[in-house]
């Protein structure tokens, strides 16, 4: 056997610099103060959750309708560069500064100054150019989580500027006083190993007050908003992205690679698997369908429920972590009906009373051995540890939170409001005709589908015909949520069958010997 003090690995050595940047790289190893298997499970981390933030895109573009949903995706994207400047700009230093109060941090840090090779705030494992990165993702997916609430009616430059200001008013306080050893809540004694509140029950919190403000869409609560999610694929996909990516997010924040990660990688898997599960038995009970978006739904429910005690609980209380996310979160998207509120894509109902869901059960069941799994971390535990008062502390943690955000995010939004009386640029929603045509079309001007070339191939045989027409999903079929343009030629080719009348369309088919000219008169084009 090789004798491991000739084995070509990098020394651990405990850090004993004074300097802000942790040391000069033109003179001494900064390396050596961190071991490159928890610089590499971080760095590997950060990218999960950067995976996290499409998925959100796509998850919310499949629940919307076809006409805003490449709008949907492009806010979550948009949030990640927004709130990835604002985080170097300030938001880091606000949130992690060495020398933070119980609310908010200083400017030490502003521009990343100094952040780099020093030990951070949240683990001496690793360093503060890593956990700033990292965290930042965090700040990142927390953001565009919220600003889904703009769902097809909300513009996008007011959206823009809200994801700045909220993330340095909203995000950066909670987080603050969560994770940072300063924070009040931190020093309370709150279990929130990975977002419970900074990122699920503000956002969800966020995004309601965000509904309120907005107003409800044209045609909420009749016929004309009762329609399926366009695209579920889409939402599969960005389920599957979530789903990968909170590995990331939920074992990453153990901050370095050990059993403590492991721990957290089970339960955030088990969770999920157990909240899709439940959630599509409770939709089966009322329509006896086995519901794609349910399971879906159930997944990210109990992936936000497992968030805050993934890194404190056994595997044995992941199961009812997910199961009660899927009843909870299932029955709490009446809540919008309740409070008439038009949430959309349930963004509260998942996230806000997921998180508070999930914080709850840690008060029950967070167990000390559990967190010492990586070697340092000591807490008194939950109810399984006969720690009484944890329950309470983690109430008054999520109730503060739920609190601040709502309050707080009304308030901003109720001053850019009252600034756009006299900027139009702060103006928050487009007009009802606008919101006809739709939000990619107003204000983006590019579509998630080319369906337009499918229309512009539609020829009347009879001239009395008209086929400029668009006919919405929602007034063909409110039932199907077929694309614009395939409901368009089912209901031009069944009006010309009865007529006697047809209409020509062109065929997409590439198959070989398959004519592309034109088909028969009242058919429908194919493509393979």
């Amino acid at each position: 056997m090789a004798d491991p003090k000739v084995l070509p690995y990098v020394p651990y050595v405990a850090y004993n610099g004074s300097k802000p940047t942790g040391g000069d790289s033109l003179t001494e190893n900064l390396n050596v103060y961190y071991e490159s298997g928890d610089i590499a499970w971080m760095i590997m981390s950060t990218a999960l959750v950067l995976l996290m933030i499409p998925g959100v895109g796509f998850f919310y573009s499949g629940l919307a309708r076809r006409k805003s949903a490449l709008s949907l995706i492009w806010l979550s994207v948009m949030a990640t560069a927004v709130t990835s400047f604002q985080w170097f700009f300030w938001g880091y230093s606000l949130t992690f500064s060495h020398q933070a109060g119980p609310y908010i941090g200083t400017f030490d840090n502003f521009g990343f100054r100094n952040v780099l090779a020093q030990p951070s705030v949240g683990s001496s494992r690793i360093p503060d150019l890593l956990f700033a990165v990292y965290q930042g993702m965090f700040a990142s997916i927390t953001v565009a989580l919220a600003v889904g609430a703009a769902c097809e009616r909300g513009r996008m430059l007011p959206c823009v500027i809200l994801m700045f200001v909220w993330s340095t008013l909203v995000y950066d306080p909670i987080a603050c006083w969560t994770w940072n050893p300063s924070g009040w809540i931190y020093k309370l004694g709150g279990l929130d190993f990975a977002g419970g509140t900074p990122v699920h029950i503000s956002s969800g919190s966020a995004a309601l007050a965000y509904s309120f403000l907005l107003g409800k869409r044209t045609g909420y609560g009749t016929q004309a908003l009762n329609y399926r999610p366009h695209n579920v694929t889409h939402i599969v996909i960005g389920t599957v992205f979530l789903w990968v990516g909170w590995f990331g997010f939920n074992a990453g924040s153990a901050l370095s690679a050990n059993m403590r990660a492991v721990m957290a990688a089970v339960v955030t898997n088990l969770a999920a698997c157990v909240g899709g599960v439940t959630w599509c038995l409770v939709d089966y009970r009322l329509e006896r369908k086995w519901s794609t978006v349910g399971f879906c739904s159930g997944v990210i429910a109990g992936l936000v429920a497992i968030t805050p005690g993934s890194g404190y609980v056994p595997p044995w209380a992941a199961v009812v972590y997910g199961v009660c996310a899927g009843v909870g979160c299932n029955f709490a998207t009446q809540i919008k009906y309740w409070v008439h509120a038009d949430d959309g894509l349930d963004i509260f109902a998942v996230h806000g009373i997921g998180g508070l869901i999930g914080n709850l059960l840690t008060g029950f069941f967070a167990a000390d051995y559990i967190a010492h799994l990586d070697g340092y971390t000591v807490i008194p535990g939950g109810w399984l540890n006969r720690h009484w008062i944890q329950l309470a502390i983690q109430l008054c943690d999520s109730v503060v939170g739920m609190t601040y955000s709502f309050v707080v995010t009304l308030l901003i939004l109720g001053a850019m409001s009252v600034i756009g009386w006299y900027i139009p640029a702060f103006v928050l929603r487009i007009t009802p005709a606008e919101e006809e045509q739709g939000i990619d079309d107003i204000e983006i001007g590019e579509f998630a589908y080319d369906y337009v070339e499918l229309t512009r191939n539609v020829k009347p045989l009879e001239p009395a015909h008209d086929v400029s027409q668009i006919f919405e999903d929602e007034e063909i079929d409110a039932e199907s949520q077929r694309s614009n343009s395939r409901a368009e030629m089912v209901k031009h080719a069944e009006l010309a069958s009865g007529q006697g009348g047809g209409y020509m369309m062109r065929t997409l088919s590439r198959s070989p010997g398959v004519d592309d000219s034109y088909g028969h008169p009242g058919t429908i084009g194919t493509a393979t």
